[in-house]
């Protein structure tokens, strides 16, 4: 199962692929960082998220995509952009018929480290090591998305064969 982890942002977005190639053993395929200008308008920033997640999507051609859910933040306005972020994600993923499955932090802290209250550099030296890298991706943002499809691929295994009946519901319409 290839799985596309995706950190919404408006400034970084944080994208990554990781495989899985057996029971326990993970691949990561590729990683990156989308990042679009804060002094653009709001629409040609949205527009530059599309055309790049659009990329990704295109060359890694993922069984599914998993998006961290946007939660309630102190700052509106950095949720907003969040979801905003995350909206262009979701949309994509159901113009190419690709199952969407979304995960809150605690969630991809729970999966990666076994503890939900882990800690950004906790989370970051888990994904080193299970995807045995040699460096730590960088941005945060970057390692993130990883951590997300990493997630996926550990909670979702039992909704691995789901995922792939949707995407072909999808595909049929």
């Amino acid at each position: 199962m290839r799985v596309l982890g995706i950190d919404p942002g408006l400034t970084r977005c944080g994208i990554g692929i990781v495989d899985s190639t057996g029971p326990q053993k993970l691949e990561m395929v590729g990683v990156g960082v989308i990042k679009t200008d804060p002094e653009a308008a709001l629409e040609f920033r949205l527009l530059e998220l599309e055309k790049e997640i659009s990329k990704w999507i295109n060359k890694y051609e993922p069984d599914v995509i998993a998006v961290e859910r946007v939660f309630s933040q102190l700052n509106v306005k950095t949720a907003m952009a969040t979801g905003q972020a995350a909206g262009v994600a979701l949309l994509l993923a159901a113009k190419a018929g690709i199952p969407v499955v979304m995960h809150t932090p605690s969630e991809v802290k729970a999966a990666v480290t076994g503890s939900g209250r882990a800690d950004k550099k906790q989370v970051a030296n888990m994904v080193k090591r299970l995807l045995k890298l040699k460096e730590m991706p960088k941005p945060v943002d970057s390692t993130d998305a990883l951590a997300l499809a990493i997630c996926h691929h550990w909670r979702g295994v039992g909704n691995a064969r789901l995922a792939t009946a949707k995407k072909k519901a999808i595909k049929k319409r």
